[in-house]
């Protein structure tokens, strides 16, 4: 099931549509074909960029979505490969599929990827081979804008929050922020700052990280984290050492970035066939 727009839509409504649905791309749809695709990090540079003062409301996504879609027709039997590929060249988060008539057909997503890779790639790299060694962090006592203004300036979904010592305490993304935007619950105001709840002031990064970390070896399978990224609908995991300290996070698009270097096999597209 896609999510759409039509180009006439909102960024209010985008976004609602993204909190209530717990997603994090939209296609935007004219006449069932689609024109253009959305992510909430779109939108966060757009208003960066945007000097009007036009509240969200007043703003179409027609003026924020990408336009240079990429496409491929549903129905080969190697489309996920086909996909994979192009969101590995493109550094993208989704292609869009599309019928013989070019009519919206659907879209896959690094998540759907993460989740084949993890039903069927077990024993074909380990976490070190694909993880990145850089990581932007905060800290659980940096204040809440601190940390949207670190994710900001970065171009990043997610930072990693350490306690004092510098060790992992968790992880805090964009996802993280409109969950718990308080702009679609408490009476509409004309401020922009969408992703800060209204009391952010008095709040911390803590307050919005769960206490439970959620880390994975640098030597452990990456078919592994990759079921954990599915069954705990999370895109990226920080990567510890024997001695627990933070070397490297490893994200779903690590794990499309893997799922192009198998060599396609008829086995495999069997197997791809139960799952998605």
């Amino acid at each position: 099931m896609v999510t759409t727009v039509t180009p006439d839509t909102s960024i209010h409504e985008v976004l609602h549509k993204m909190q209530s649905n717990f997603i994090k791309h939209i296609v935007v749809e004219e006449k069932n074909k689609p024109v253009g695709v959305v992510t909430e990090r779109d939108i966060n540079k757009f208003l960066e960029n945007d000097k009007t003062a036009r509240i969200l409301e007043e703003i179409s996504i027609e003026q924020v979505m990408g336009k240079n879609l990429i496409i491929i027709t549903d129905g080969a039997s190697d489309h996920l490969n086909r996909a994979a590929e192009r969101m590995d060249v493109f550094k993208i988060g989704s292609v869009i599929l599309v019928d013989s008539n070019g009519n919206l057909a659907g879209i896959i997503t690094k998540t759907d990827i993460t989740k084949v890779y993890g039903a069927v790639y077990g024993g074909k790299f380990k976490v070190k081979d694909y993880m990145s060694r850089k990581v932007f962090t905060c800290r659980k006592s940096d204040s809440l804008r601190f940390a949207l203004n670190m994710i900001n300036q970065n171009d990043v979904s997610r930072l990693v929050v350490t306690d004092n010592n510098g060790k992992p305490h968790g992880v805090i993304t964009t996802n993280d922020f409109l969950i718990h935007s308080s702009y679609f619950t408490k009476d509409k105001t004309e401020t922009r700052e969408y992703l800060l709840p209204a009391d952010s002031k008095n709040m911390y990064v803590d307050d919005l990280v769960n206490n439970e970390l959620l880390a994975v070896n640098l030597e452990d399978d990456l078919s592994i984290v990759a079921q954990k990224m599915s069954k705990n609908h999370i895109h990226g995991i920080p990567v510890i050492d024997d001695n627990d300290n933070l070397v490297g996070i490893v994200s779903n698009l690590d794990v499309v970035k893997a799922f192009v270097k198998v060599p396609l096999t008829e086995d495999l597209l069997q197997k791809y066939s139960k799952i998605y």
